[in-house]
């Protein structure tokens, strides 16, 4: 084997190796390590590292980045959001935002939500810092947002206060025992008519992508391994009933998006 493609195959194995060790130690490495330290647990000890502290929101928030981990899906997912929302009569209405995520799915889930007409946009997080780093994409909409330091699983807003709901990729980091809670908030607060759209890993036609999401998950996130089957969002919103769903999934079946209509 030549030299120089040697020197290339080390340094590749090289990088992907210090890329997962990374990505692994600021996710399910750190929730193991908090499991294992005394203490009283805190609200938010689910939420990894890399979504709560600034210097690593800031490091890994890059479109690039975001897009390749979504298998260079993002653009195709966000895009089905915002033609719903486009859509949908938000005429002096509230829409939410439930979670901040990374890459620029805010800011184009904001231009959509106030060219539909809607009165405000509502930002919820439980880390003020992903508030902070949101806010920070939103300097065109002064007046038109709101930002609410709050949790998805038990939310402020009052019943049917807003008339469209957007969750992106939140559930599959969530504990299995607060993903149902959390659809059940994100219900609760639409009012009747109003559209809920969620957007999430899905299981895999292909068994080759199948096995490799598979291993992802069991690595780097093991709460997204459930959405499968035991909490697939779909069945828990019709089993919650009062919605109207349906899911449209992408990439052969590895994301989907759902979007749930609550009954007038």
């Amino acid at each position: 084997m030549p030299a120089w493609l040697l020197y290339t195959f080390v340094s590749v194995v090289a990088v992907l190796s210090f890329t997962a060790l990374f990505f692994f130690t600021v996710t399910r490495g750190a929730l193991i390590m908090r499991a294992v330290m005394p203490g009283t647990p805190a609200e938010a000890d689910h939420v990894y590292p890399i979504y709560s502290n600034m210097r690593l929101i800031r490091m890994i928030d890059f479109q690039p980045i975001i897009a390749a981990i979504l298998l260079f899906q993002y653009d195709r997912l966000v895009s089905t959001i915002v033609a719903g929302l486009l859509k949908t009569k938000l005429t002096g209405k509230n829409v939410l935002i439930t979670s901040c995520a990374f890459g620029n799915v805010i800011p184009r889930v904001v231009a959509a939500a106030v060219d539909a007409g809607a009165r405000r946009v509502l930002i919820a997080d439980i880390i003020k810092n992903e508030l902070d780093h949101a806010q920070s994409k939103l300097l065109a909409y002064p007046g038109k947002i709101q930002f609410l330091e709050e949790n998805a699983t038990a939310m402020k807003q009052a019943d049917a206060s807003v008339d469209a709901n957007v969750i992106f990729f939140l559930l599959h980091e969530l504990p299995h025992h607060l993903k149902g809670q959390a659809l059940k908030e994100a219900g609760r607060v639409l009012a009747p008519g109003g559209k809920l759209y969620l957007a999430e890993f899905h299981r895999p036609d292909l068994w080759v992508l199948r096995a490799l999401s598979w291993t992802y998950f069991k690595v780097f996130e093991p709460l997204g391994l459930a959405l499968w089957d035991s909490h697939d969002p779909l069945k828990q919103l019709e089993a919650m009933g009062g919605f109207t769903c349906e899911r449209r999934t992408v990439f052969f079946g590895n994301f989907q998006v759902i979007v749930a209509t609550k009954n007038a």
